[in-house]
C-alpha cells in the first residue's frame, strides 16, 4: 500500500465522526492539491450534522414510539398533508415509491396506516392515518418540535434565519439539472 503522507498510520488517532471534517479537508489538500476544501468542508459538514441530528432526532423521539426515521417521514408527509397517494408521499419525503409501499405494510400492521383506492384510478392507493395514527403523531410531533428546538437553540434567532436561508438558496439550487435526485 502507498505511503499516504507524512502522518503515517495514525494519522486519524483521536479522529471521531464529526471531527473527521478538519482531518479530511487538511488530509485531502496534502493528498489532492488543488482540491476545493471550503466546497469539501461545507459538503461534509452538512452532511454530517444531518446525520447526528437525524440519528439524535430517531433515537430520542422516533424509536421509542416504535418508528424509523423513514417511518416517520411517511407518517409526517400524512400528518400534515392529509391521505396522500403513495407516489406523492414518495415525491414528498424523498423516499422510492417501493419503500413507501413496504413502510405502509409495516405502518398498517401496527394500526397506523390505512390504504384506500385512489378514486380517480385504480391501481393507485391512497394512504391515510387512522384514529390512533394521528394521536400518535400528534404526541410525537410535540416531542420531535421540541427537540428540534434544542437544537436550534445552539444558534441565535439570527443565525438560525441566516442559516434557514443559506440551506434554502442549497435546496434551491439542487433543482439544477446536473443534480441527481429521487423523482
Amino acid at each position: 500500500m502507498p505511503d499516504r503522507g507524512p502522518d503515517g498510520p495514525d494519522a486519524a488517532a483521536g479522529v471521531d465522526f464529526l471531527s473527521f471534517v478538519d482531518f479530511a479537508v487538511r488530509r485531502a489538500a496534502e493528498l489532492q492539491p488543488g482540491q476545493d476544501g471550503a466546497a469539501q468542508r461545507l459538503i461534509l459538514l452538512l452532511n454530517r450534522v444531518a446525520s447526528v441530528v437525524t440519528y439524535d432526532l430517531e433515537s430520542a423521539v422516533h424509536r421509542p414510539h416504535g418508528w424509523t426515521w423513514s417511518g416517520f417521514r411517511l407518517l409526517n408527509v400524512l400528518y400534515l398533508a392529509g391521505p396522500t397517494e403513495g407516489k406523492r408521499i414518495a415525491a414528498m419525503s424523498g423516499m422510492s415509491r417501493a419503500a413507501v409501499s413496504s413502510l405502509a405494510n409495516t405502518l398498517e400492521k401496527q394500526g397506523l396506516v390505512t390504504r384506500e383506492q385512489a378514486a380517480h384510478d385504480g391501481r393507485a392507493v391512497t394512504l391515510r392515518l387512522t384514529a390512533s395514527g394521528e394521536a400518535a403523531m400528534s404526541a410525537a410531533y410535540r416531542e420531535h418540535n421540541a427537540r428540534e428546538r434544542r437544537w436550534a437553540d445552539g444558534l441565535t434567532e439570527a443565525e438560525c434565519e441566516t442559516l434557514t436561508a443559506l440551506l434554502g438558496k442549497l435546496a434551491a439550487h439542487a433543482t439544477s439539472d446536473w443534480v441527481r435526485r429521487r423523482d
